[in-house]
């Protein structure tokens, strides 16, 4: 188990001290992690654990308030920033219900992340890492299968300029041959340098895809780690994430 560096000396993506109020529910209780460049981390835990919650944090959504702690990415302080401004500092988040634009095709959601500088990939890097939005790029993103809807959702992601993806549930309800497709596609992210944090209840598939990971248990990280280790730890399963 590691101990995660002071706030003095942050990681290149780094997460210290931090503490989130959802409504009046303490739900985030003094979480820290480090993130190296081009890593995988799954931030991993039962429900209610506060996973999600730390994911909104560290984007700066609106809910949950955050009320202490520090958050920097490339030695950016996202945590005195906007959802906009961390947006803007390569901060992407992918929620779980993705958010595709209503009325608006693939296409359509794709240019509408490159409206504002800075901008990432190019449609057609983006056409070759997904080819079945290719192929559906004048339809309307709210019909897509919800396989292809999150693969919508992580490329208007990389249109934009990042350096940290969160993906909160990306497997969520997709069939066994989407997951293997998604995973193949993160690993090809991984390889571009992104940085990738997933909260996923397919724990396992999670932590055969991650390079490490950091178990929640009540708002509190419990375990700081390889993914490994928690693939050979059968307790530990056990006892915070019930698999």
């Amino acid at each position: 188990m590691t101990t995660p560096r002071t706030h003095a000396e942050p990681a290149y993506f780094s997460v210290w001290d931090l503490h989130a109020y959802y409504g009046e529910s303490y739900i985030v209780q003094g979480v820290s992690f480090n993130v190296h460049e081009g890593e995988i981390l799954a931030l991993l835990g039962r429900n209610g654990a506060g996973k999600t919650s730390t994911l909104r944090a560290i984007s700066r959504l609106d809910n949950p308030m955050l009320t202490h702690g520090e958050i920097w990415l490339d030695h950016q302080k996202l945590h005195r920033m906007k959802a906009f401004e961390a947006a803007r500092a390569g901060c992407a988040m992918v929620p779980e219900d993705r958010r595709i634009i209503p009325g608006l095709t693939v296409e359509e959601n794709l240019q509408l992340a490159q409206i504002v500088e800075p901008v990432g990939w190019e449609l057609d890097r983006l056409y070759d890492l997904f080819p079945r939005l290719r192929e559906r790029r004048k339809q309307e993103g709210v019909t897509l299968s919800g396989g292809e809807q999150q693969m919508l959702a992580i490329a208007r992601a990389l249109a934009r300029d990042i350096k940290v993806l969160l993906l909160d549930e990306p497997y969520e309800g997709l069939a066994p041959v989407i997951v293997q497709e998604i995973e193949k596609t993160l690993r090809l992210i991984k390889e571009q340098g992104i940085t990738t944090v997933i909260v996923e209840q397919n724990a396992i598939a999670a932590l055969k895809l991650a390079d490490r990971a950091v178990i929640l248990d009540t708002g509190q990280v419990v375990f700081d780690g390889l993914a490994e280790e928690v693939l050979e730890n059968e307790q530990l399963r056990a006892d915070y994430l019930a698999i």
